[in-house]
């Protein structure tokens, strides 16, 4: 028996893992009446419009990893909240770019906070956000995260058969 056989699966302990983070951040965020998907949404537009841009949809799903279609759906309902202002691009009557009203930057900074402090928590047993171990989770993860899903591998699909 393998030792991969023996316990959970990475993609599982992945899985479970983004689902008591999404929890976390859900249960965190709710007095400031945001979910965590609208959170993802306004932090990182924060973090674009600091770096002196100003997204598409598109580019901000791409940043956040959600569909075209859902982020368009958040900023519908962040643009009617007051928080998010949409506006069709001038060069490219297909795009909407997005930018945070005064409220939203506000709204997206008090999130932030709370997030970040959320984030030390869960992280306290790797030392926290500062923790050395920590900056190692985040190289693993990001390699992972930048590897391409259909990346050639020199490990095969589909076990390799007894003979």
């Amino acid at each position: 028996m393998s030792a991969a056989s023996e316990g959970p699966t990475p993609g599982f302990l992945v899985w479970r893992l983004s689902m008591k983070w999404r929890v976390a951040v859900d249960r965190a965020l709710a007095p400031l009446g945001l979910t965590h998907a609208q959170y993802s949404l306004l932090a990182s537009l924060l973090g674009l419009e600091r770096a002196g841009q100003r997204p598409s949809q598109r580019q901000l799903a791409d940043h956040t990893g959600l569909e075209a279609l859902y982020v368009s759906k958040l900023a519908r309902a962040l643009e009617t909240a007051g928080l998010v202002e949409r506006t069709r691009d001038a060069a490219d009557t297909r795009a909407v770019r997005l930018a945070l009203t005064d409220r939203g930057r506000e709204a997206a900074g008090r999130a932030v906070t709370v997030v970040q402090q959320l984030v030390d928590r869960l992280l306290a047993p790797l030392g926290g956000l500062e923790g050395w171990r920590t900056e190692v989770l985040v190289r693993e993860l990001t390699a992972l995260i930048d590897a391409p899903l259909d990346a050639p591998s020199d490990v095969p699909l589909t076990p390799p058969t007894e003979e």
